[in-house]
Formats: structure tokens, C-alpha cells, sequence
């Protein structure tokens, strides 16, 4: 969607704007917030509107709708709140609203709405409007053909600079991204380079586009991974990435705002599955039973680790009998372990996202991460251990030293673990993102609760 000046409204601007649209609406002074409505950008509008009640929002779209913006504004709002509004609007009018918003950003909106909706007001579109939706509609709505939109300048390699200016100066307001003009050869539209506007300028009038223009264009085909593209758009600092089909006939640009889009939900989607609150980015406007049920699944792994470990600590039941002591410090082997994992297992899942790992040189990583978890458990069980020593100076003459060895064995066992499984899940092609969440969190706990039980028995000859 075309989000290009979207940003979110903090502190006392955002709340006062909402503050504003309440009192109008409650003294139901519609001009005033018709007024208040115009100037609004929509991406702030969206914001104000995400914070009303149910009933608000339904008197409050009545004043949205009247509005030039309101196809901006919609595509600005969460798609649940989407759904909500138009659920209930007559086919006619969203079609009416649909014929004047960007293509790809009418695509997105129909995408959401469901089946027999969008057929109802697909059918109800202007032919030209419903040919490029249609076009944008048969791609996967996370590839570089789902994201991409169809207004971008292209210019024919034979045109002068002169014609060239000529025809920027009539489409430029039609188009989606004019700073980057791309170069087509022959009838059928195949990319053969790229030209900045500046670039452009800087050239007498008669000098053919095909002698100056740049012939290594970066471009990608339309079922390129939208991550892919985010990837390729960040490497390169390009403010815009062509999109070309099969037989690399030019059909779409996907522009910088579209990926800092991309960027911002697969962050969101990885830190709340790390989090092992599933990946739906719209949890927080969800019912309370389907917030629920999204994350029943990911904390059975929790349950069943917490299972695990009841059987191995009445498997230690006589050696916790015997040195009451052990039971006090459980809790904080088992936390030192899981928070190294987590962080081991962060770093890699994003150092995996951002392509600085190199998967090919794994174990040079592993190694590393298990240095770094034996390196700090090592300080940490020294001063645990002087801890534990004072602490139980009436117990075990050794318990400092068996306190010690657990949190070092505990902490490199947990780096290494944290570092391996999400590597393992990359290789076997399973998201990463996973691999934080609960799954690694027990996994430790139950390594070093019985790492920890296991040395007091070797040491302490219980």
C-alpha cells in the first residue's frame, strides 16, 4: 500500500485531535467535524480512529465517507477495524470509493474483503479500474507482484531527452515514483535500464535515452519473496525496485514505502512468535476467546516442559531430600540458562533475517556462542558460588563449588542449544522466528535444572 508519509501520532498531538473528534461528535457538530475530518491526514485519522469506541467509529465514518480521502483512509486502518467498517457498506459505494484509490492499494483492500464481497464490487468497477486490480490480484500478496504498483514511468530507449521531459512533465502526477525512469526496449516492453530524473536533466535535449541511461538495472520477477525484495531495496538504498515477468516485460515498480511496510510486519510477526504469542499482527484487536486461542498452542510447549521437568525433579527426589539448599537455587540456574538462550537464539534468528550469518560457516557460530555462554558462566558461577558457599556455610563443604559448575554448565549448554536450534529450523526450511519462543525457553530449563542435579549428585556423592 502506498504508506509513504504514514507515521504514527505520539504524545499530546495525537491525543488531542482525539479529544476534538469526541467532543464534536458528542455535541454532534457535524461541520465542524467535516472540517476537522479534511485537514486530518489520513494515517493520523486512522491512528484517532483505532482508539473510538465501536459506536464512534460508527458515527464518526459517516463524516469520513463524505470526505475526497476516504479510500486513503481506509487503506491506512488495521484490516480488522477494516472489515468492520465496510462490512456492512453497499457494494456501490466501495466500488465508487475503490475507482479512486491507487490500484495496488485497491487490490490490497479487496484482497482482505471476503470472496463473494469483492466479486459484488469488482463487478461494479469501471473496466480500466478492474483490469489492473485483477492484474495485481492474481499474485500472492506477499511476493513482489502482490506488493507492486503499475504506475511507474516508462520510457521507450529511442525517445531524445528532450521528448522524455516532454512526456515526465504530462504523466509525473499519474505515477507512483518519478525519480527513477526506467528504460524499455521494443513493442514489448522489456526492461533494458534505468535513468534518475537528475540524471535525465543533466543531458542536451537530443541525446538518444539508450546512450545514457544505466544498462545494470537491479530488478526482480513477480513471485520474488516480498523479503527478498525489502532485502534488495535495503542492500542497494534504492527508493524503488523494478518488477518484471517472465519474459522480462517491465509490469510494476514496488517502492521504498511499500517495503518499510514489509519490514514492519515481519518484525512484528517474529517478535510475537519469539514472544510464542503466535504471528498474527492484529492480535491486540482480536475477542478475548480468539486471543486466547491463538496463543493456547504456543504455550503448550511450556505445559509440557514444565510436565518434563516434575519428572526429573522427583527423579532427583532423594538427593533434594538429603540437601534441602539445592531447591532454593533452581530458579535462578534455571533463569540464567533461558535468558542466554534467548538471547543466543535472538542474535541468530535475526543475524538468519538480515543475511549476516553466513550458513555455510555454522560452526565457526556455534563455537563462538558457546565461548560467549562459557565465558559468562564462568564469572556468573564464581560469584554464585562464593554466594551459595556463605550462604549454606552449615551445609555440604563442596555446595558453592557444585552451585558454580551448574550455572557454568547450565549457561554454555543453554548458548549452544540457543544458537543450534534455530540454525537446525533454517536448514529444515521452518521459520526461525519460532525457535525463541517457548520451545528453546523449557528446553533449557529442563537441561539445567538437571545439569544442576546431576553435578550435586557426581560431586557431592548423594
Amino acid at each position: 500500500m502506498n504508506r509513504g508519509s504514514k507515521r504514527e501520532l505520539i504524545g499530546n498531538e495525537g491525543m488531542v485531535i482525539l479529544d476534538t473528534v469526541r467532543r464534536l461528535n458528542r455535541r454532534n457538530a457535524v461541520d465542524h467535524l467535516l472540517k476537522l475530518v479534511s485537514k486530518t491526514h489520513p494515517a493520523d485519522l486512522a491512528w484517532v480512529y483505532r482508539h473510538l469506541t465501536l459506536q464512534e467509529r460508527q458515527s464518526i465514518f459517516g463524516i469520513i465517507a463524505q470526505t475526497p480521502t476516504v479510500g486513503e483512509f481506509l487503506s491506512e486502518l488495521d484490516e480488522a477495524i477494516m472489515l468492520e467498517v465496510v462490512r456492512d457498506l453497499p457494494p456501490q459505494f466501495m466500488a465508487a470509493i475503490i475507482n479512486e484509490m491507487a490500484s495496488d492499494d485497491a487490490a490490497d483492500l479487496l484482497e482482505a474483503l471476503p470472496e463473494d464481497v469483492a466479486n459484488k464490487i469488482r463487478g461494479l468497477m469501471g473496466k480500466e479500474d478492474r483490469k489492473e486490480v485483477d492484474a495485481l490480484l492474481q499474485y500472492h500478496p506477499e511476493t513482489a507482484g502482490g506488493r507492486m504498483s503499475p504506475d511507474f514511468m516508462a520510457l521507450d530507449e529511442e525517445l531524445s531527452v528532450g521528448d522524455a521531459i516532454k512526456r515526465v512533465q504530462e504523466r509525473s502526477e499519474e505515477m507512483e515514483m518519478a525519480f527513477y525512469l526506467y528504460i524499455t526496449h521494443g513493442e514489448d516492453d522489456r526492461l533494458a535500464g534505468v535513468l534518475s530524473l537528475r540524471e535525465l536533466l543533466m543531458h542536451p535535449a537530443y541525446r538518444l535515452l539508450k546512450n545514457i541511461m544505466n544498462p545494470k538495472v537491479i530488478a526482480v520477477s513477480t513471485d520474488t519473496d516480498q523479503n527478498e525484495v525489502a532485502h534488495i531495496v535495503s542492500q542497494y538504498n534504492i527508493l524503488a525496485v523494478p518488477v518484471v515477468d517472465s519474459t522480462y516485460r517491465l509490469v510494476g515498480i514496488v517502492t521504498v514505502d511499500d517495503i518499510i511496510d514489509v519490514i514492519r510486519e515481519e518484525a512484528t510477526e517474529e517478535f510475537l512468535q519469539m514472544a510464542g504469542a503466535g504471528k498474527d499482527r492484529e492480535i491486540l484487536l482480536k475477542p478475548i476467546h480468539k486471543n486466547a486461542m491463538l496463543r493456547a498452542p504456543w504455550l503448550l510447549a511450556t505445559w509440557i516442559g514444565g510436565v518434563v521437568n516434575i519428572f526429573v525433579i522427583n527423579h532427583f527426589h532423594g538427593e533434594l531430600q538429603k540437601v534441602l539448599a539445592l531447591a532454593s537455587f533452581m530458579p535462578i540456574i534455571a533463569g540464567m540458562g533461558g535468558n542466554i538462550g534467548n538471547q543466543s537464539s535472538t542474535i541468530v534468528v535475526r543475524g538468519i533475517a538480515t543475511g549476516r550469518i553466513n550458513i555455510q560457516q555454522v560452526a565457526r557460530l556455534i563455537f563462538k556462542e558457546m565461548r560467549v555462554g562459557m565465558l559468562l558462566g564462568a564469572l556468573y558461577g564464581v560469584f554464585l558460588g562464593l554466594f551459595a558457599h556463605f550462604d549454606n556455610a552449615s551445609g555440604p563443604a563442596l555446595f558453592g563449588l557444585v552451585v558454580g559448575l551448574a550455572i557454568l554448565f547450565s549457561m554454555t549448554l543453554a548458548a549452544t542449544v540457543g544458537t543450534v536450534v534455530p540454525l537446525i529450523l533454517r536448514r529444515l526450511d521452518i521459520d526461525t522466528a519460532i525457535a525463541t519462543g517457548p520451545f528453546v525457553t523449557t528446553t533449557i530449563d529442563t537441561l539445567s535444572i538437571s545439569t544442576f542435579f546431576i553435578t550435586a549428585k557426581l560431586i557431592l556423592n548423594l
